[in-house]
């Protein structure tokens, strides 16, 4: 039997990691570490415009038209206190998926928390946004996170209202900018 002296054996030990490393490497495409975080504060790394659209279901449009319903009706400190039309506590349920609740007793506010899915050629994966929606021309609310291809992304969308229908039709246009993205 052989034996080994004490640096043939360390050499041994050291080619063979160094050879699982390099077998590892080649078995992430040559990649080391997966995806790498690209972060900001001035310049996007990825921007784009979308625009979300909903069409209330209100008893008296088409169910296979609307894209939302209301899952709760105004609360009762709406009807004594909120002016009429603010449905303060009212929440509703969109398929985008996401949903939406009036949080304003005295002015027309609401707090948005939605999904936006993307399943196309260009793009695989989801976006996550929230924050308060006052009604303003322009607002903004958070992008806070992603999975696919927005793994884990940040960063704001600044949304405006293109087209308003009474109370049953609305569409956004939203201007998305990704300040931190793993690529």
């Amino acid at each position: 039997m052989a034996t080994w002296s004490k640096p043939s054996l360390i050499a041994a030990v050291i080619f063979l990691l160094v050879s699982l490393l390099s077998s590892a490497s080649v078995a992430n495409g040559g990649r080391s570490g997966g995806r790498r975080l690209v972060r900001s504060y001035d310049e996007p790394c990825k921007e784009m415009r979308l625009y979300l659209h909903d069409i209330l279901y209100d008893y008296s449009n088409s169910t296979s038209n609307s894209t939302s319903a209301a899952a709760t009706k105004p609360t009762a400190l709406s009807a004594a206190v909120s002016n009429p039309g603010f449905f303060f506590g009212r929440m509703v349920v969109f398929n985008d998926p996401g949903l939406y609740l009036y949080d304003g007793k005295v002015v027309f506010d609401a707090w948005f928390a939605f999904t936006v899915v993307f399943n196309s050629t260009a793009h695989h994966g989801t976006l996550n946004l929230m924050g308060a929606d006052p009604n303003t021309e322009m607002r903004d609310i958070s992008v806070v996170g992603g999975t696919g291809d927005f793994f884990m992304s940040r960063g704001v969308a600044t949304l405006r209202t293109d087209a308003f229908e009474g109370f049953t039709y609305f569409r956004l246009q939203m201007d998305i900018k990704l300040y931190e993205c793993y690529v």
